[in-house]
């Protein structure tokens, strides 16, 4: 599959973009951002924002990330967020959870992280208001300020994922490499099943 844009290269890039390709191939996110870099002044400092350091636990951010990215069936953030989830210590079976090859009732059983779970299925899937029963459960776990980081993070991960597909952005090889040796299948396509 290739990339439905051309990646911008060190060599390309403008002077205001130089400094994020100082340490090697920033990635095709940052290298197609870059083909329009005044977008970069805006996007780049939104996601750090968003899926850094927080309130929120590194470990609620990557079930929002994962499991948001499995229910839209982004390859690229499937793979690249399942990597994400074994350095930051989530077992096997949760990974598969979020990914859609287990059921997430039969993985996770604290009431929080259900509560969380339900949440991220309502927002990323649904269309009008969460019900009532998922924001009050979502809301007897979680402060406000967390409810708004979280509801703000899905957003975030649900452009990037739509982003990511329309584009087909590839995921490295090293990256496929490295989550077949730990035994995970990659999600290959964007569309149906994941595989």
């Amino acid at each position: 599959m290739t990339a439905r844009v051309s990646f911008i290269t060190a060599n390309q890039a403008p002077v205001s973009a130089r400094h994020l390709f100082a340490g090697g191939d920033p990635g095709p996110l940052v290298s197609s951002w870059a083909q329009v870099p005044e977008m970069l002044d805006v996007t780049l400092p939104f996601v750090g924002m968003i899926m850094g350091a927080s309130s929120v636990s590194v470990r609620h951010k990557e079930l929002v990330i994962l499991r948001t990215s499995a229910l839209m069936q982004c390859r690229f953030c499937i793979n690249a967020h399942t990597e994400v989830a074994v350095d930051v210590g989530l077992n096997e079976l949760e990974i598969r959870a979020l990914r859609g090859e287990l059921a997430v009732g039969d993985v996770f059983a604290m009431p929080s992280e259900i509560a969380l779970l339900r949440w991220i299925d309502a927002v990323a899937t649904g269309r009008g208001a969460v019900a009532d029963d998922i924001a009050t459960a979502f809301a007897g776990h979680f402060q406000d300020h967390e409810v708004v980081e979280v509801t703000m993070l899905i957003g975030a991960t649900l452009m990037l994922n739509r982003y990511a597909s329309a584009l087909q952005l590839p995921n490295s090889a090293e990256s496929i490499d490295r989550l077949q040796q730990a035994g995970y299948e990659t999600a290959l396509t964007n569309q149906g099943a994941i595989a």
